[in-house]
């Protein structure tokens, strides 16, 4: 009945009035021959009436209805009736009432009118209005989080669609993932840090880096990353110099829009799993809202960081055509010396780095051809001699328990 945006024609003789008479200005106590207008309309009514069966829970819904009766000018009139077993009055006051009346030896079913009632009702509709609009600000509070999260995303995003120049993005993409690696492993607090950083450039990057070349520059980040940062520019520039000129911003473009797109849609669906379960942090005294504030906070941050990870491992894992990235590796400097031999079995940088036909150089100790085989040799996969054994089966020791709780442990 309270559909905004359309009006209720009365059709002929609902209305007994002049039409010229409806769309003056006159009022109610205004004289027409004699007769107030209210008393023409007393002493024969018409026009539309509205019943409302109870009053909603919200004033706005009732003037609404109420307003229903009277529009384009045509008289009318409206009566609510309310029942004290309606949810709003037996959330609010109805006991008293229902004493008031059963005092006053009122019998069932008979009607009550008084103002007092209507002002009962009024204020259950204010209580009511009043936590519905601080849910509302709360779910509004929440949603604010989301909203500047998604203002930088979104703004990250446009400016990569609407550049001309994709390969600056990268590039800055690149100096950024490089510059906070150096930050984390190049302090004085890690004596490893070295190592561990120019293990990530070799696994990342296609760049043959040694921690001798950066000794000098151990306990200076911003100088160590700038200079792996020139080394990874000349290795993408060689790269892209073998890939088809027409298609190289597209591919640019697809590595950026693919990893922000793919990496956002898992944040999401993390940040509708948060949402639903902070409510419950509300009981250990903690405010649900400063909490996922705060991890929110912390997880944008990761999502950046992966956004920038995904960039810099795609930038150099991507091509326009296979042949291009065969030419691509061919043309790579692959030189192993004797201090480094051991990286060719030990650990997944290894295993996780492109394997091309490698040439490779013995400095010291038996032919390359031995250094080779011992190689493949460690990074060959394991093989199971018998059949596999489940969890739950019987272990094969003839222990008689199970095989998790026994050789499986």
């Amino acid at each position: 009945m309270a559909g905004r945006g359309t009006d209720i024609k009365l059709g002929e003789g609902v209305v007994h009035l002049d039409r010229k008479l409806i769309e003056s200005n006159l009022r109610l106590d205004d004289r027409i021959n004699g007769q107030t207008l209210r008393e023409l309309l007393l002493e024969k009514p018409c026009g539309l009436c509205v019943l409302g069966s109870e009053r909603h829970e919200s004033r706005r819904i009732d003037r609404q209805l109420r307003g229903r009766c009277a529009r384009q000018g045509d008289p009318g009139v409206s009566r609510f009736y309310v029942s004290l077993e309606d949810d709003l009055m037996r959330l609010f006051g109805s006991d008293r009432i229902a004493g008031i009346m059963s005092r006053l030896g009122m019998e069932e079913g008979e009607p009550l009118e008084h103002r007092w009632l209507n002002r009962s009702i009024e204020t259950a509709q204010r209580r009511v209005e009043q936590q519905n609009f601080a849910i509302r600000k709360r779910t509004l509070e929440y949603d604010d989080v989301m909203n500047k999260q998604r203002e930088i995303i979104y703004t990250f995003r446009g400016s990569i669609v609407a550049s001309e120049n994709v390969r600056e993005a990268l590039y800055d993409v690149l100096s950024d993932v490089i510059v906070a690696k150096a930050e984390e492993c190049l302090t004085e607090e890690r004596p490893q840090g070295l190592t561990e950083f120019v293990d990530w450039v070799r696994v990342t990057f296609p760049v043959p880096l040694r921690a001798a070349e950066l000794q000098n520059q151990a306990t200076q980040p911003e100088a160590a990353a700038e200079a792996v940062f020139e080394r990874v520019k000349q290795a993408y520039e060689l790269k892209v110099s073998l890939e088809d000129p027409k298609m190289v911003q597209f591919m640019e473009r697809h590595i950026l829009l693919q990893s922000i797109d793919a990496q956002w849609q898992d944040y999401l669906r993390a940040m509708d799993a948060l949402r639903q379960g902070v409510g419950l942090r509300a009981y250990g005294q903690q405010d649900p809202l400063v909490e996922y504030r705060r991890e929110a906070y912390g997880m944008f941050e990761d999502l950046m960081r992966s956004i920038k990870q995904d960039i810099a491992v795609a930038a150099f894992r991507s091509t326009t055509s296979v042949r291009s990235f065969e030419s691509f590796l061919a043309a790579l400097p692959k030189q192993l010396v004797h201090p480094e031999v051991s990286l060719l079995g030990a650990g997944a940088a290894a295993r996780e780095r492109p394997r091309p036909a490698e040439t490779v150089t013995a400095s010291a100790g038996g032919g390359a051809d031995a250094l080779l085989e011992g190689a493949l040799e460690a990074v060959a996969p394991a093989r199971r001699e018998g059949p596999k054994v489940g969890r739950n089966d019987p272990c094969p020791c003839g222990s008689g328990k199970k095989y998790k709780k026994c050789c499986g442990a």
